[in-house]
């Protein structure tokens, strides 16, 4: 089964929608804008029920189906990023500094799609809980959303997302069972000694030195600590002290990323963090402050709702098309809370050749939001089908 032919037919709409949204990107929870749109959008297409403010600038709507039943959730983010466009697209961003580098404005376009053929056609029971999220960038607006009580307030049973993947063959679906996406934490390391000057070290007590020690260290601990089969990163990203060549300088400070599947060695990757660091501080007689950032939990599908959702990708794009037991990666998604709370499944599907994700050149391929349109609404009729 193909796209579908009523989505196709809204594939010119469904393309406005986007590059509005395209040009007029918010940040994080202030997505004030943009979820006004959506709710426009969504009056339009005639849902039956639509909550705003939630997670400050979050929707959730709600499509009744034929009779009762169960309510399954499909979730877009909306936010985008603070970066500079560099497309030099008739719709590029209107707003300096900003723009939609990560395909957010097309994961809402998606749902938007979904909504429209799922509240004229409605071959479907129970209900469909549409939830338009903000702030994943930063902010966890998926926690958020979480905690301020979405999933029990609207009864939702199940969730599903979908995230656009650039050079990945157009109208492929990637998935696996158990983890897609890894936790991810970030370090920030403080530390502080002795300044003066650059030909009297002995009178000092040099954050440098004891920086690159500890950055040194603690690279071993995955190979070290970490069972060669357990994939995790630790990555160094930022180190800053000094300022000219003859000053040794009163403080230090470097950050990490550090990143894995499995929370046992999230755990240990913490505490070798902060054993190797305050170790290295006692040592070379400096002072350590550690802010250690726990970020999102690493992105797990649940092996039934993967697999179903692979089904139904199928359905969609056929089954060539469609792998249901790939490699997972080391980005991570605040999409994650969500399964946490509730039984679902993250895809990713491609979007053919073109610039990668967070780059000022990326641009959503318009010509896939009727697929993973297609995608949700087969989801929730094979999901909640009619009797």
């Amino acid at each position: 089964m193909p796209v579908l032919n009523r989505i196709a037919a809204y594939a010119e709409e469904m393309k406005g929608w986007r590059r509005h949204l395209h040009a007029n990107p918010e940040l994080s929870f202030d997505c004030h804008n943009t979820a006004a749109y959506i709710v426009e959008r969504l009056r339009e297409i005639g849902v039956d029920e639509i909550h705003p403010g939630i997670a400050k600038t979050g929707i959730v709507a709600i499509i009744n189906g034929q009779g009762d039943g169960p309510t399954i959730g499909l979730r877009a983010d909306m936010d985008a990023l603070p970066i500079q466009e560099i497309t030099g697209a008739e719709y590029a961003s209107t707003i300096p500094g900003k723009m939609h580098a990560c395909g957010h404005d097309g994961h809402v376009t998606m749902l938007l799609g979904a909504a429209k053929y799922l509240a004229e056609t409605r071959r479907f029971k129970g209900r469909v809980a549409l939830m338009f999220q903000p702030a994943e960038e930063d902010g966890a607006g998926g926690m958020v959303m979480v905690n301020e009580g979405v999933m029990d307030r609207f009864a939702v049973e199940q969730v599903y997302g979908i995230h656009n993947a650039p050079n990945v063959p157009f109208g492929h679906f990637l998935t696996t069972p158990g983890a897609l996406m890894a936790s991810v934490d970030t370090a920030y390391v403080y530390l502080t000694g002795k300044g003066g000057h650059g030909a009297t070290p002995h009178e000092t007590i040099d954050p440098i030195v004891a920086l690159v020690g500890m950055i040194s260290a603690i690279q071993t601990i995955i190979p070290r600590n970490i069972y060669a089969l357990d994939e995790a990163v630790l990555s160094v990203t930022m180190v800053n002290s000094g300022t000219a060549s003859n000053i040794i300088p009163e403080e230090a400070m470097f950050a990490a990323t550090i990143r894995c599947f499995k929370p046992e060695v999230r755990a240990l990757l913490k505490k070798r963090f902060y054993e190797i660091v305050e170790g290295h501080a006692a040592a070379y007689g400096v002072q350590a402050r550690i802010d250690y950032d726990w970020g999102y939990p690493a992105t797990i599908n649940h092996a039934e709702q993967a697999a179903f959702a692979t089904e139904v990708a199928a359905e969609v794009v056929g089954e060539t098309s469609v792998n249901g037991n790939s490699v997972r990666e080391m980005g991570s998604e605040d999409f994650s809370y969500m399964l946490e709370a509730r039984k679902g499944a993250y895809l990713f599907m491609g979007t053919g050749p073109g610039a990668g994700l967070h780059h000022a050149a990326y641009d959503f391929n318009d010509e896939a939001a009727p697929i993973g349109a297609s995608f949700f609404a087969r989801l929730v009729e094979r999901a909640q089908p009619l009797a």
